[in-house]
């Protein structure tokens, strides 16, 4: 159990520390250097948010998967241990 408090623990800390980054694509950048020359600055921050967002879900869904593909098999483990 100890070792899931630590994967949980190390989990909330990798994903609730946020970190300002700059992720933009060469055609996301073009957009927004062209929007900040015509004097819209909004959109930029917009962009980085959504490709965060895209760059971070795979990972999330993935390490849901594991998490729940390790309580079953360890609820496997525990039935076979009882018999």
């Amino acid at each position: 159990m100890s070792k899931l408090k630590y994967i949980v623990l190390s989990f909330i800390l990798f994903f609730g520390v946020q970190v300002a980054v700059h992720a933009q694509c060469a055609m996301c950048r073009a957009s927004v250097e062209n929007n900040v020359s015509n004097g819209d600055t909004s959109i930029g921050a917009g962009l980085n948010t959504g490709i965060i967002y895209l760059f971070v879900m795979p990972y999330l869904i993935a390490t849901v998967i594991g998490i729940l593909w390790y309580r079953a098999a360890k609820k496997r483990k525990s039935k076979l241990a009882i018999r």
